[in-house]
């Protein structure tokens, strides 16, 4: 079930680098993020005597999932939200 996980990971993360960056380049650094997580599944499942989501390496797929989703976070307050908000603010008045 491992495999499966990873693989579905890698193609998530092709398409969004190759179908879906046209509409926005973040979705260059999402691609990017689905691919290295495809990858950490990967090497979970080929190397069952090291539990890459438990410990240290687990310390460090969380928190290189945390910063980028505050990056996530930040591009689309700053860059979707907030200029959506104005747009709606100038049409009512």
């Amino acid at each position: 079930m491992g495999y499966f996980y990873a693989v579905m990971w890698l193609i998530v993360g092709l398409l969004l680098i190759f179908k879906i960056s046209k509409e926005n380049k973040i979705f260059y650094l999402l691609g990017a993020y689905f691919i290295y997580m495809g990858a950490w599944w990967g090497v979970n499942e080929y190397l069952p005597e090291v539990n890459l989501f438990d410990g240290v390496y687990g310390w460090i797929f969380k928190g290189i999932s945390f910063v980028i989703l505050v990056i996530i976070v930040v591009f689309y307050v700053k860059c979707i939200y907030l200029p959506e908000k104005k747009k709606e603010k100038k049409e009512e008045q």
